[in-house]
């Protein structure tokens, strides 16, 4: 503990030289730092997606930086330390674990995170969606908003009930489609078939996010392997017909499973 206690305030104290020291620091604010905080947690995901644990050491330490940044302006401004924000986390964490530093007992993991939405509801919140950043991607808060309405037991009851919806609604979809509805109908079609299956997806504790990901970065490599091919026949993708390039993509997928 120690260790630990003595990395981070050389942490704290490295902040303190650069703010008053560099340049490019002195300069920095909240909202320019926003961005930059933002790539850093995509960095951080992208890491983990690859279970490169070398490299999420590395992006660990990228976003501690930012935090400790942010208290430090927060300082300057006379609002707030990165004692505050710490001791107000831990405030938090014991408010809601009634079941570890408290007398509350529950019957598993599903009753944590149902006691957890409450117990924010009587830190004085309206409703249990006001959690949910406005600013998070679409099929991420989509995740999100679902597994904060299972938290008060609003939810389908099992997953073939779920499966059904998705079924229903690429048959709504179909049809509008079909029947060349107009632009915003069948976009809103489109939506609730996302929808309904980030549901399905979290029924079988399966991360949308992500599992698409991993598809997408499946697919550079096997188009990436295609481009190379081409390249090593002498020909360019847009020359050779889809068959061609069929072989070559069924081939990228052997390499890939191997």
């Amino acid at each position: 503990m120690e260790e630990k206690l003595k990395a981070f305030e050389r942490l704290l104290n490295i902040m303190d030289d650069l703010r008053e020291k560099c340049p490019w620091d002195k300069k920095q604010t909240l909202e320019s730092l926003r961005k930059l905080t933002i790539e850093e947690t995509y960095e951080l995901a992208d890491a983990i997606v690859e279970n490169d644990l070398e490299e999420i050491k590395k992006e660990i330490g990228d976003i501690m930086l930012h935090m400790v940044f942010y208290a430090k302006i927060g300082s300057e401004k006379g609002a707030f330390d990165i004692a505050d924000s710490l001791n107000a986390i831990c405030d938090k964490l014991i408010f809601r674990h009634p079941h570890i530093y408290g007398d509350v007992k529950v019957s598993g993991e599903e009753e944590v995170k149902s006691n957890w939405e409450k117990l924010k509801l009587k830190e004085g919140k309206k409703s249990v969606l006001e959690g949910v950043p406005k600013s998070l991607p679409s099929m991420v808060k989509a995740n999100r908003i679902q597994e904060k309405a299972r938290g008060v037991g609003f939810d389908w009851e099992n997953p073939n009930q779920v499966w059904d919806k998705v079924q229903e609604e690429l048959n709504e979809l179909k049809t509008e489609i079909d029947q060349k509805a107009d632009y915003a109908k069948i976009e809103d079609e489109f939506g609730d078939v996302f929808f309904s299956l980030i549901n399905y997806a979290r029924f079988h504790n399966i991360d949308p996010e992500t599992a698409l990901e991993r598809t997408n970065k499946k697919f550079i490599y096997r188009f990436q392997f295609l481009e190379k091919e081409a390249q090593k026949k002498g020909k360019q993708l847009h020359d050779m017909t889809l068959a061609e390039m069929d072989e070559i993509w069924e081939e990228s997928k052997k390499m890939s499973r191997g």
